[in-house]
């Protein structure tokens, strides 16, 4: 998928954009770097396909304010996120504010290439991962419990954080969390986060979902 697809990276730190740079060149991708949020936004508008692949924390613009910024001008171009410092609460806010990805550093080249080729895919069919019918139908399957671990997770929640305010062991979330994953179908917490926002495309709100489950979780629990 690189062959007029070119890749916008953005990050302050020059030995990273080095090393990512060389990573999607030997791949095949055109590649164009920027130091800062800003230097990007300068170059705005684009043209041809692109994807970003932006820095969570930079000084002055950091990657959530990008996205923010990108969401305003309704910049219709897939982002993927990475951190050194990631967390559950960092992924959410990102895919919050439309990441197509999140990804811990050190980046693994075959997981970075399958993120972009995903993101840029996704775009591609409007970024419908799911119709909601079908996460609906998975989201009904979850038992009392794993909606309630679903709704901590989607506020951000660690595991711990979570166990303590279920009155269970974080262990036990640990289990339940996985077993959310598995209903849903959800390869990582971006997948489950999109299935998210397909619900709420679909005028399904979450926070209504909340509501009406009595338990702040995503959706009615059984």
């Amino acid at each position: 998928m690189a062959n007029d697809l070119t890749i916008h990276l953005v990050d302050d730190e020059e030995s990273l954009r080095r090393s990512l740079t060389f990573l999607l060149v030997s791949t095949g991708f055109a590649v164009r770097t920027h130091s800062s949020a800003k230097a990007f936004l300068e170059l705005l508008p684009l043209s041809g396909r692109s994807c970003l692949v932006t820095d969570l924390r930079m000084p002055e613009i950091d990657g959530i304010e990008l996205l923010q910024r990108l969401r305003r001008l309704r910049l219709n171009v897939p982002v993927i996120v990475i951190t050194g410092q990631g967390d559950i609460a960092a992924a959410v806010r990102a895919m919050k504010a439309g990441a197509s990805d999140f990804l811990e550093k050190p980046v693994r080249e075959e997981v970075l290439i399958a993120a972009i080729n995903a993101a840029v895919g996704q775009k591609r069919s409007g970024g419908v991962i799911a119709d909601s019918e079908s996460i609906a139908a998975r989201l009904r399957q979850l038992t009392e419990r794993e909606h309630q671990v679903l709704a901590g997770v989607l506020d951000g929640l660690q595991n711990k954080m979570i166990a303590y305010q279920l009155g269970i062991s974080a262990r036990t979330v640990e289990v339940h969390r996985a077993n959310v994953m598995a209903k849903m179908d959800a390869r990582n917490l971006a997948e489950l986060m999109r299935m998210a926002i397909t619900l709420d495309t679909a005028a399904q709100p979450i926070e209504t979902a909340k509501a009406q489950s009595g338990h702040g979780a995503w959706a009615p629990a059984r």
